[in-house]
């Protein structure tokens, strides 16, 4: 059977798993009376909760007399790190535009990617039932953007198609006909992308996803270079740098056959399968036969550019809610996780209890965090920082974001002011219609961090941002932070709603009453830049006297409730999250306030 192997790339929400669900539907991937849940390639809790996905999978599809494997991509920059393996497991990409909003910043960080190793796109663009779908004017700037990214004539040479992959329909007409289901698509893949390359000799293969299996163990996906593979075949492993890791037997190969991963008794080069039966290698390491010497050179990662401490849970609550909270248990689990994340890095501290991990962005390591506290971790960790580079002058380099956010005219003013407070630079003001209009910045990524939640209330919730990673520069000098203190609990033991509602003036709450507090953990936002500690223990001083109105129903205004996210952005850097399966708490660092002295004014001293 012929081979395509191809990666659908976009922006997150242009409609890349949706487009996937059609073309399973209309290749006859499932059976007439079969119940599909919507996006049945967001097969994680968190994908389907949020709508996003965040890690890419495989599928694949039989049309006429070819074999389409799939590969489904993430859209959001902060798991760059899945785009990035799997085009070296792709000749070809559909990519995908929103019909009114054109190329985002990610679609330009991919379509970049996929251009350098050489791959010529199909461009689609999508929703164009939309009532302010703009589709010429979205062409054109995808052709701007493909020349600005220095594609080749062939490159730049790209076939269009038009449609929505809601309605199951592309045509190379914007007005259809529409009868004609996703078949335009399905053909030109088959017309414009090469077959696969194979090369001379034995069997050769580069590690592109992982995944743990209760079962097989171990499964590594990937496509096959050269050669051919059976079960129980011998082979080993090499490393990047071409020494031995591993050997073993192959246990199991399984083929992508639509939404199933089915066993199979031979896979040759240019399929792409997943093998089971290893125990150590990993994401870009290659699997090779024994004869073969030399390891073959993976995609390179681009480098992560934001760090935090994830620390041993120490609080007086420790313990209470979850299961998984030693050092030992976390260690296993954050190295585990990096195995198969590229786009991660782990470093352990010197006292053993802590640990540093970098990754791209502060959405990268909330999934993370999420995902542990659901299998049952308590942990504390800190503010997200950037990572900082020094050149070879010695000057002191920082990461600079490209940053596009969507508004309406009204409230662009602010948007613009708080951005430059924040050490941005706008290059660019456009309207986008519907009296909207498009700003674009160069900012450095310390400045966002936080910035989300206060876009949003300053728009009313209509502003759009979009990130992506621009280069480093120099050091842009200090930047304001949190303009308010907190209120903190001076004893440990249950919050009282009467001394909650006296509280009240000195600041929003964020803990309910009968909630668990302790010493030195963050129960409001105090009106004043200063912290203050305060008792929220209590309760009302009992008398016989009764007077009017003196027994009155307490009545608290409802607290302010941090996700997980917003916790991590809004906290400074002598504060922690304390991440629990049911909690999340606010603290600081140092939770006896003689010790958050001593901490003030050794860092005043320093300063």
């Amino acid at each position: 059977m012929n081979l395509r192997n191809i990666a659908i790339i976009a922006h997150v929400d242009h409609g890349k798993t949706t487009l996937v669900d059609e073309l399973l539907k209309q290749s006859g991937a499932f059976r007439d009376n079969q119940r599909v849940a919507e996006r049945v390639m967001d097969s994680n809790d968190i994908e389907k909760e949020r709508g996003i996905t965040i890690l890419a999978k495989a599928t694949s599809i039989e049309w006429k007399d070819t074999r389409i494997n799939i590969v489904d991509t993430p859209g959001h920059a902060d798991f760059g790190g899945e785009v990035e393996r799997i085009l070296s497991m792709v000749d070809g990409a559909i990519v995908l535009v929103d019909a009114a909003e054109g190329p985002m910043p990610q679609t330009k960080f991919v379509v970049g990617k996929a251009l350098k190793v050489g791959l010529r796109p199909i461009v689609a663009i999508n929703k164009i039932d939309r009532p302010d779908a703009r589709a010429d004017e979205v062409v054109n700037e995808v052709f701007d953007l493909f020349a600005n990214l220095d594609a080749t004539d062939e490159q730049l040479d790209f076939p269009i198609l038009y449609g929505s992959g809601r309605a199951g329909w592309m045509n190379h007409n914007p007005e259809g006909p529409t009868d004609q289901g996703l078949a335009p698509l399905l053909d030109l893949v088959v017309k414009h992308v090469p077959a696969p390359k194979v090369e001379e000799g034995p069997f050769r293969m580069i590690g592109t996803i992982l995944e743990a299996n209760n079962f097989l163990g171990r499964i590594i996906t990937g496509r096959i270079a050269s050669g051919s593979i059976k079960p129980n075949q011998a082979v080993k492993v090499l490393g990047q740098d071409g020494n031995l890791i591993e050997q073993g037997r192959i246990s199991k190969i399984l083929a992508f056959r639509g939404i199933e991963r089915q066993p199979i008794e031979e896979a040759q080069a240019g399929d792409i399968v997943a093998i089971a039966g290893l125990s150590k290698g990993t994401v870009a390491d290659t699997f090779c036969d024994p004869a073969v010497s030399e390891a073959m050179t993976a995609q390179p990662i681009d480098p992560p550019t934001v760090t935090m401490s994830f620390i041993v849970n120490d609080s007086p609550l420790a313990g209470t809610e979850g299961d998984k909270v030693t050092s030992r248990v976390i260690r296993d689990r954050l190295f585990k996780e990096a195995e198969g994340n590229v786009a991660l890095k782990i470093e352990e501290s010197a006292e053993k209890d802590s640990f540093f991990v970098s990754g791209r962005g502060e959405l990268q390591l909330a999934v993370l965090i999420e995902n542990m506290r659901r299998e049952g971790f308590e942990l504390a960790v800190s503010r997200p920082r950037v990572v900082m580079h020094k050149d070879e002058a010695g000057q002191l380099l920082e990461p600079i974001e490209e940053v596009v956010i969507d508004v309406d005219e009204e409230h662009s003013g602010v948007v613009v002011q708080k951005m430059s407070e924040r050490k941005a630079e706008m290059v660019e003001l456009r309207p986008s219609g519907g009296n909207r209009v498009r700003l674009r910045f160069y900012a450095p990524t310390r400045g966002l961090i936080g910035y989300q939640s206060e876009l949003l209330t300053d728009t009313r919730g209509t502003a759009v941002m979009n990130r992506l990673f621009h280069e480093y520069q120099a050091y842009k000098g200090e930047i304001g932070g949190r303009v308010n203190g907190v209120l903190l609990s001076n004893e440990s033991g249950e919050a009282v709603a009467y001394a909650l509602f006296n509280l009240e003036d000195r600041g929003p709450m964020i803990i309910e009453p009968g909630e668990k507090v302790y010493e030195g953990m963050i129960i409001g936002i105090h009106s004043r830049d200063n912290d203050l500690d305060v008792n929220v223990l209590k309760g009302k001083k009992l008398t016989n006297i009764r007077a009017a109105g003196k027994d009155d129903a307490v009545k608290l205004t409802p607290p302010v409730k941090f996700t997980l996210e917003r916790a991590l952005s809004w906290i400074q850097d002598d504060e922690l999250v304390e991440v629990t399966p049911k909690s999340i708490r606010l603290r600081k660092l140092y939770l006896d306030p003689n010790d958050r002295k001593r901490f003030e004014k050794a860092r005043a001293a320093q300063a």
